[in-house]
C-alpha cells in the first residue's frame, strides 16, 4: 500500500513520527513535506499536494495532518474524487473508510498525541469500503455534486 503523507508546521512532528511508525509496518510511504519545520508554510500547499497524490492514483491512500486538522480537510476536499476525513478517534475514522470509502485521512496533532494518532490512522488502514448498495448510492451522490459544482 502506497501512503502519502503531509503536514504544515502544526503538524510536523506527528507527521515525522507517523512516517515511521508506517514504515515500521511495511507500509510504502511518501512523504510530500515539508521537508524540515518552517513555521511560515501552508497547509492547503501539503494537503494539496496528497490529494493530489491520490487523485492520479501515485498514491494509494493519504494522511495530511495541521493543527486541528479542519482546514487540510478543506483544502483536500476540492479535488475531484478525493474524499477526505477529519477523524479524532478511531471509530469515526473505521467508519469513513467502511460507508464513506474516505481515501484521505485528516488528522489535528493539536487534538491528538502520537498514540492516539497510531490508533486513529491503525484503525483507518484496516478498515475498507463494505460495497454496500446504500454507500455506493450516497458515493454517487457526492460525485453528482462534484460535476454540479464546475458548472
Amino acid at each position: 500500500m502506497r501512503i502519502a503523507i503531509g503536514s504544515d508546521h502544526a503538524g510536523y512532528r506527528l507527521k515525522t513520527h507517523l512516517r515511521q511508525w508506517l514504515e515500521e509496518r511495511d507500509c510504502e510511504v511518501r512523504d510530500l513535506g515539508p521537508a524540515a519545520l518552517d513555521p511560515a508554510d501552508d497547509y492547503p500547499d501539503f494537503a494539496h499536494a496528497v490529494a493530489r497524490s491520490v487523485q492520479t492514483g501515485e498514491c494509494d491512500l493519504g494522511i495530511v495532518i495541521c493543527s486541528t486538522g479542519v482546514g487540510s480537510c478543506m483544502a483536500a476536499n476540492k479535488l475531484r474524487g478525493v474524499r477526505a476525513a477529519l477523524c479524532h478517534e478511531g471509530f469515526s475514522a473505521r467508519r469513513s473508510r467502511e460507508h464513506n470509502n474516505a481515501n484521505v485521512l485528516c488528522l489535528g496533532a493539536d487534538i491528538v498525541g502520537q498514540s492516539l494518532a497510531e490508533e486513529i490512522v491503525a484503525a483507518w488502514l484496516q478498515a475498507s469500503f463494505t460495497g454496500e448498495a446504500r454507500h455506493r448510492r450516497r458515493l454517487e451522490k457526492i460525485v453528482q455534486l462534484e460535476t454540479a459544482s464546475e458548472d
